[in-house]
């Protein structure tokens, strides 16, 4: 997306583009968020209008849907808001890495999202807000959205990232909705969901006269409504909020049986200290439909931490039992153009109260929250995943076995980067990498640890594939791995073309004993009545009666392998051996005599991904044992 900024931007890259090749040692600097730091919580697409929801350990970040429009000269303008016709999703376990589930395709009116908007009435989607109500033992998620500022729509789904509909096919509160007339902006949702399982919608801003003090002072202009207990309807009227020098941003939250609604205090006119212009103030109630009394702020504007100021949006949420405030500032915009030019990007600091439940004064910086939790890498890891990044973007993907609206990175040029934080390898460690790519190029991804210029574990070979979007899961041996490390996957290569696509990674430790695709036999897991270890003819084990085997988990990048037993039996006959990759028999191998051999199979199909390779022996006739000195596949 920042590809296309501005003359000067083009004219240096194109200047780069005649420098010699780089090597890995040259990789290139990540745009806003660096390593170490924690915001902003992505730098390779904006995200305004943070609003947080939390589900199953993890928080999703949803968000409008920043993105540079340009002047007819190629340069970037001032952000006129022409492109908030998605909502951005984001979500994390850790605070630092976080999975880009990519945009929803709200707006469908007039063919907005080349056709694929799911509200066709609507041209826009503001300043998302989110909730989860479990209705009839099934969890349902809601999202309100603002069409521009004359309305509030709503989808729905049974997951926190989609897919979505709309269950109304029109908006949910509009200026004819009763209590809403009065309200100069109809947008700003957010929304809350009571203990008992009572809805409640907040929306509205604007000032009615910018030239009156009074308006500016009592705007009136924030609502507080009912929603229906399936979430989509509104019940009775809608509840004047008078919230003093009210701009925009509704905020809700509730935090020890008080509800607490915040907002962006409006920049005009002459304001008493306890109102500062830009900066977020909060009301307190009994009740979530209010009266609500106003007790301070808490979140200056995001120019006093930043140096660059506009709006202020945020969100308070808690996760295990801490409060946060997610908002937006221009902090990525500016580290491209120099100024902010009104493109926001997230960002998460501590929120804390005081005794008496009022809030203290955040501290927004860029070192954000450290990292909560460590990474598992022996799972899949999606690759737009991502702690820190240099140079990358992402896209919809055609891979198969990802989450929902699937993406993989994309973009990748010699020197760009992508990191995770705090990976826990344990003790004993990784020895091997995978990663699933598409490539019509090709190139190489090297495995580094601690920074793009750090300790190098192992190279990944990446060989075009066929096509951008045709996937092969690749494997190398790595050099091994333990404890906690940030891991950076540097890539190289050469020309001006994408590399390649990266679909998702992960790390494994192969069994002791293995070199390569050989796996000895001693190593193995022994089991039976009489299977043990050997050491002659060779080092390995003996399957003396029916049942006795030996087996240990093999991973399996592809579905088909030629597979290798060397072996021996204790006198002059046969021994047979059948072989079974996850449970099923993969064929049988015969040995005769007590001269080692090697027998292959040829053109073996079985499940990819981990699995348990297992040799026993189901033939036995109390006359032949099988010696089996090792395992190898190609």
């Amino acid at each position: 997306m920042f590809k296309k900024i501005s003359l000067f931007v083009l004219v240096f890259a194109l200047m780069l583009g005649c420098l010699p090749v780089m090597t890995a040692y040259a990789a290139n600097n990540a745009t806003a968020k660096l390593p170490g730091n924690s915001n902003p919580l992505m730098d390779h697409k904006f995200g305004a209008d943070p609003y947080a929801l939390v589900y199953n350990g993890r928080f999703y970040i949803y968000m409008s849907s920043d993105a540079f429009v340009y002047n007819s000269n190629g340069t970037v303008k001032d952000n006129d808001f022409s492109a908030l016709t998605k909502i951005n999703v984001i979500s994390s376990a850790d605070m630092v890495n976080w999975t880009d589930h990519g945009s929803i395709p709200v707006a469908g009116l007039n063919n907005a999202n080349n056709g694929s908007g799911i509200a066709k009435w609507a041209s826009l989607s503001w300043a998302p807000a989110v909730a989860k109500k479990t209705i009839n033992g099934q969890d349902k998620f809601f999202l309100y959205f603002a069409n521009g500022a004359s309305g509030i729509g709503v989808l729905t789904s049974n997951t926190p990232i989609g897919p979505w509909t709309d269950p109304l096919g029109k908006a949910l509160v509009t200026g004819s909705t009763p209590g809403v007339a009065g309200v100069t902006w109809l947008f700003d949702p957010a929304v809350l969901v009571d203990d008992d399982g009572s809805g409640y919608l907040y929306v509205g801003g604007g000032i009615p006269n910018t030239s009156d003090p009074a308006s500016i002072a009592n705007p009136k202009t924030a609502r507080v409504l009912r929603l229906g207990a399936d979430m989509t309807s509104i019940v009775g009227s809608a509840v004047t909020i008078d919230a003093p020098y009210l701009f925009e941003d509704s905020g809700i939250h509730k935090y020890n049986g008080k509800y607490y609604y915040s907002y962006c205090i409006n920049f005009s006119g002459t304001h008493p200290a306890a109102y500062p212009a830009g900066e977020i103030g909060y009301m307190v109630s009994d009740s979530p439909m209010g009266p609500f009394t106003y007790k301070g702020h808490f979140l200056k504007n995001p120019y006093t931490f930043f140096g660059v100021g506009g709006n202020n949006h945020h969100a308070v949420f808690n996760f295990n039992n801490q409060w946060y405030v997610v908002y937006h500032a221009q902090t990525v915009s500016k580290a491209i153009l120099g100024d902010g030019k009104g493109y926001r990007s997230p960002h998460i600091n501590r929120l804390y109260y005081n005794s008496d439940g009022t809030i203290q004064e955040v501290q927004g910086n860029m070192a954000g929250i450290a990292q909560l939790a460590n990474l598992n890498p022996y799972v899949r890891v999606e690759a737009e995943t991502i702690g820190w990044n240099a140079g990358i973007t992402t896209e919809a993907s055609q891979a198969s076995g990802g989450p929902f609206n699937n993406l993989n990175v994309t973009n990748i040029h010699n020197g760009d980067w992508i990191a995770v934080g705090n990976a826990d390898f344990g003790s004993g460690g990784a020895n091997r990498f995978r990663a699933n790519v598409a490539s019509t190029v090709g190139g190489k991804i090297e495995i580094r640890l601690d920074s793009p210029t750090g300790t190098l574990a192992g190279t990944l070979n990446v060989n075009p594939t066929g096509g951008a979007q045709n996937w092969n899961l690749l494997e190398t041996a790595i050099n091994n791995i333990t404890g906690v490390h940030r891991v950076f996957l540097v890539f190289t290569g050469t020309g001006t073309s994408n590399l390649f696509n990266l679909d998702y990674w992960l790390f494994a430790s192969d069994p002791t004993g293995t070199t390569g695709t050989r796996v000895e036999a001693e190593s193995m897991t022994v089991g039976g009545t009489y299977a043990g270890t050997i050491s002659s003819p060779f080092n390995g084990v003996a399957l003396y009666a029916n049942n006795d085997y030996a087996s240990y988990n093999q991973y399996f990048a592809y579905s088909t392998h030629n597979i290798s037993v060397r072996g021996a039996s204790n006198n002059s006959g046969t021994a047979r051996v059948d072989m079974l990759i996850g449970g099923t028999t993969a064929g049988s191998f015969y040995f005769t005599g007590t001269t080692p051999t090697v027998q292959t199979l040829y053109n073996v199909t079985h499940a990819t991904g981990g699995q348990e390779v297992k040799l026993i022996v189901t033939t036995d006739n109390g006359t032949w044992d099988v010696f089996v000195d090792y395992v190898e596949y190609s």
